[in-house]
């Protein structure tokens, strides 16, 4: 595991980008990801993208770690998982 990549218990939903957003700390700096709310229930199932988030939470930081590691920022600095 990478200890300079962390990943602070801070999720939120964003109503206006309808996902959940949560950070990822690189080397001392704080980037944004997040994960719609309807690419959640397609890989894991109906309910809340919240609880969806929390109960997955492993596997998805994984693949942010995987994608922070790959540069795939988009324009504004954010790491969207699909």
């Amino acid at each position: 595991m990478n200890q300079a990549i962390q990943f602070p218990d801070r999720e939120e939903w964003d109503a206006i980008r309808q996902a959940v957003c949560f950070p990822v700390m690189v080397n001392g700096w704080q980037l944004t990801c997040g994960i719609t709310g309807n690419a959640l229930r397609q890989r894991f199932g109906e309910g809340e993208p919240l609880a969806l988030f929390r109960a997955n939470r492993w596997d998805l930081e994984d693949q942010a770690q995987e994608l922070t590691e790959a540069h795939q920022e988009d324009d504004q600095g954010w790491i969207w998982l699909s």
